[in-house]
Formats: structure tokens, sequence, C-alpha cells
């Protein structure tokens, strides 16, 4: 945790102070050691960073003086579209795409996605903002990406696809795909696909979209790999 991550709901009404209990309170007094007076680096949930002062320090409570100074890191302007994945996979992909910086994150089902996997808790509310805290925590981020899924590949590839494609480049990533430079200038749709690829009828319908197929060389990457390796281009 590299940022400590605060809520609304951590202020005392009409105060500059937070009170922080659970998992925050159990990492500060086990990984960052903290005893009053410490300082520790805080940011508010789509707001500022800053800094936290411990002022109280108890078995189960961490109070704070909070003092926000500094805007959030900008988002790298990328949207990302991904095929749904085993769940484990899933949640790793959330955390390392918010601490990278995109700015949405678009879930779709392809033919190579189990129809089971759209059942898992890993697709709830909950679950899912547990995974993008992380991801932020991770970053010093503040700012939540808004995540999106789509259980309907037709309606995804014929409504919303064109939709995020206005004004971006679509990239679908694919060893077949051209190896592009680095950086990639400019606003972006990267695209994804599940584990064991697109088959070529979705490859066809991307690119009929307007995207162009990206590759990193011939080597077949794993989901999670694939999604650093090319997000990391983009920074």
């Amino acid at each position: 945790m590299n940022l400590i991550l605060l809520f609304p709901s951590d202020f005392i009404p009409a105060t500059s102070r937070v009170i922080l209990a659970g998992r925050r309170h159990a990492h500060v007094m086990a990984i960052h050691r903290a005893v009053v007076g410490d300082r520790l680096i805080v940011g508010v949930e789509n707001g500022r960073t800053g800094q936290g002062v411990v002022v109280r320090l108890t078995d189960s409570e961490l109070e704070m003086d909070i003092a926000l100074s500094q805007d959030a890191p900008l988002k790298i302007p990328v949207i990302l579209a991904v095929a749904l994945m085993r769940p484990p996979v899933f949640r790793r992909v959330l955390q390392s795409a918010t601490a990278m910086g995109v700015e949405a994150i678009h879930v779709f089902h392809s033919q190579r996605v189990e129809k089971s996997f759209w059942q898992s808790t890993a697709l709830e509310a909950t679950d899912i903002r547990e995974q993008l805290i992380l991801g932020l925590e991770q970053a010093r981020d503040t700012v939540m990406p808004a995540v999106f899924l789509h259980r309907c590949q037709k309606s995804f590839m014929q409504e919303d696809l064109p939709k995020l494609l206005e004004g971006r480049r679509g990239l679908v990533a694919d060893p077949s795909g051209d190896k592009i430079g680095i950086p990639w200038p400019g606003p972006k749709v990267l695209v994804i696909g599940p584990e064991g690829g697109f088959i070529a009828q979705e490859l066809d319908a991307f690119c009929a979209a307007g995207c162009s197929l990206a590759g990193l060389g011939p080597r077949v990457l794993r989901v999670e790999t694939a999604v650093t390796a090319f997000l990391s281009r983009c920074l």
C-alpha cells in the first residue's frame, strides 16, 4: 500500500481528521509500523493526495490529521477493452490496469470465453471496487476508472465499440499484428482478447469497425502479461 485511500465516511464531521479501522489499520500497523507523529501518504477517493499525521493509534483504530496538497496523477488516454477471463486473472488485470492509469475498463464476451465466468462473484460491484482500490493504492492514485460489463458480444461490437472509437485509435492485440513504435501517441482503445485469443471472424469484425491489429512479436502471452506489456507502451 503506497497510498492510504480515504473515503468521505472516514472523516470526522467538520474536521480534517479521519479514523481508520480494519484492513487499512492492520496494514499501517504491520507494514508501516507507524507510531504517533508519523506521516503517511494519503489520498481521498476521486480527489487530491497529501499526507496524514498519525495523532492516535490503538489496537483497533488509527486517527490521522489530513492535509491534501497535490492533484492525483493524470490518467493515460487509454480505454482498455478486454474479453472476460478466469476470475483470478480478471482480478489481477483490474488491479494492474488501474495502477497503470487507464481511463476506463470495458469487459466483453467473446467466442472463447467460458459462459460460466459471467456467474463469478469477481463481477460483483463490491469485488470489482476492491480490486480498483488495491490498484489505486499501489499507484498513489485516487481516481477510479469506470468499469463496464458487456455480456452480449453482438451488442458490444455493434453499439458500444463504435462509440468508444470516436476520436480514438483502436488497437487489437494479436501476434499477427504489426509492431508499433514506442510510445503510441494519442487517445486509443486497446483491445485484449481472451485466453486462447480471438477467432478469425472476431478479428475481421474489429478490423471492419476501424481497429488495427497490433503485435509485440510472435510470442503468445498470457492475458495479464499482454495487458501490462501493451499498456506500458502507452505511458
